[in-house]
């Protein structure tokens, strides 16, 4: 199989955290003597996904417990990850659907089945219960990290506090159904609770790991469920200099199996001029609908007619970090 870039990471033997201790496999919950924020981690949305893993396999053999609060840490879609081949990476992003757009009530609560519906009905309480939620993701296409927060400006301020990565963004959702940082009071700017779904990289660069790791040892410093002196230990990554908000406007959904992009799918690049052709599907023609259009997670590999071949947005200036 012809992949962007070589498979550098291994995924890992997570078996042993399989019992954790809330009576739903694969989730381990941990509370501190000191009241604090009810915070959550996710790896695994999607099974070949293996950066989170990775980083929630390394803070468990850590024997990491919050100083304050309360810790959830979960593998989500396990049985696609079961299902992980490095020598055919892509297939096991999920089983039966995304995992990552069930999560609204119509879905979790319905009639309808499949493997993700079963474990997002056995995580639903957790997600709920969280003040703070990290979803650690990577991406299919070679990009530099990203993290997305949701449609609400409240979590790009929690990215900004943070201080990484470089880039942030604000979407406009998935027309496929709702993601796990849109549920309930995480997608609720009058609502103080949280949730940041960190792009780590591409799925199998090493780097993608070190972002990942980092990403979490910084979350925990920030939720105050770990001491500053934990938290510079741990860290692999500088702070980048500056953060920057990209805003999307609109999505290219593919209509067809004729879908063609008529420029370089490099992600987060910048299309000067507006009105600059983009994708083509049959008689349709995308064009750039402003100057300087960001071309956020564009993708080739698989995209199926009704899929989000690409998101369009622009920068919103900088802050320091």
């Amino acid at each position: 199989m012809n992949l962007p870039l070589p498979v550098e990471l291994s995924a890992p033997d997570i078996r042993p955290w399989r019992a954790g201790n809330t009576g739903v496999d694969f989730v381990h919950r941990f509370e501190a003597a000191v009241p604090g924020p009810n915070v959550m981690v996710q790896a695994l949305t999607h099974g070949n996904e293996i950066c989170g893993a990775i980083a929630l396999d390394w803070l468990l053999r850590q024997g990491f417990r919050p100083r304050r609060g309360t810790l959830t840490l979960a593998f989500g879609n396990v049985e696609a990850y079961a299902r992980f081949d490095a020598a055919d990476p892509y297939p096991s992003r999920f089983v039966d659907e995304d995992f990552n757009r069930v999560w609204a009530d119509a879905a979790l609560f319905g009639a309808r089945d499949s493997v993700e519906l079963k474990r997002a009905r056995q995580l639903q309480p957790f997600v709920d219960a969280a003040d703070l939620l990290l979803d650690i993701h990577s991406m299919s296409e070679p990009c530099r990290p990203l993290m997305v927060c949701g449609t609400v400006d409240k979590n790009a301020a929690l990215a900004r506090q943070l201080g990484v990565p470089a880039d942030l963004l604000i979407d406009t959702g998935h027309p496929a159904g709702l993601r796990m940082i849109e549920r309930g009071g995480f997608g609720d700017p009058a609502s103080p609770r949280c949730a940041l779904l960190v792009e780590c990289g591409y799925h199998w660069e090493a780097a993608a790991a070190d972002v990942a790791v980092d990403t979490l040892v910084r979350f925990l410093g920030l939720a105050g469920l770990a001491d500053a002196a934990w938290v510079q230990a741990h860290i692999r990554l500088p702070l980048p200099p500056v953060q920057r908000l990209v805003r999307v406007t609109e999505a290219v959904v593919a209509r067809s199996a004729d879908f063609r992009f008529l420029v370089p799918t490099v992600g987060l690049s910048v299309l000067p001029c507006a009105g600059t052709p983009i994708a083509q599907d049959g008689d349709r023609v995308w064009l750039t609908p402003y100057d300087d259009t960001v071309l956020v997670m564009p993708g080739t590999h698989n995209l199926k007619p009704g899929g989000t071949a690409v998101r369009l947005g622009r920068f919103e200036g900088g802050t320091g970090a």
